[in-house]
């Protein structure tokens, strides 16, 4: 999809993302490595009650499912950047349901723009757990 047919408040689903604790384990040893990530007797004495996925691990989750809508197809060129906001705590086998909104639009030249999309994830109690805001350059029509 071309930058000019990108409309703001365009929305999309997201795949639900399921957190399965041996990937969230696995993925805490390899990048996240704290007993809250971790240790199930720990995790047990702290505010949460339980092990918590890391947040990067729930994002990704999340973005691994939005990149299967592939929004922007061949016209995306890159990513420009990201930023998470962690709401709530991600437990294993939590059920992460997503949309996607483009909240804003920035024309950079005539070969591409900056779209703004707004993620939301809620789990399965329909708690919002986290948002994001990732800024894609996306080619123009008249890229060429």
């Amino acid at each position: 999809m071309f930058f000019e047919d990108i409309k703001i408040g365009m929305t999309v689903d997201i795949p639900s993302a399921v957190i399965e604790k041996e990937k969230m384990l696995s993925f805490a040893r390899d990048y996240d490595n704290i007993p809250l990530h971790t240790d199930e007797e720990y995790a047990k004495s702290t505010p949460f009650g339980g092990l918590i996925a890391p947040g990067v691990m729930s994002f990704m989750s999340v973005w691994a499912k939005y990149l299967e809508v592939d929004l922007f197809g061949e016209e995306l060129l890159a990513g420009k950047s990201t930023k998470i906001e962690w709401l709530k705590p991600v437990y294993a086998d939590d059920v992460l349901s997503s949309n996607a909104v483009v909240t804003n639009l920035t024309k950079r030249n005539s070969k591409n723009g900056i779209v703004e999309i707004t993620i939301k994830a809620y789990n399965q109690n329909g708690d919002l757990v986290l948002t994001n805001v990732t800024e894609a350059i996306v080619r123009c029509l008249g890229w060429r």
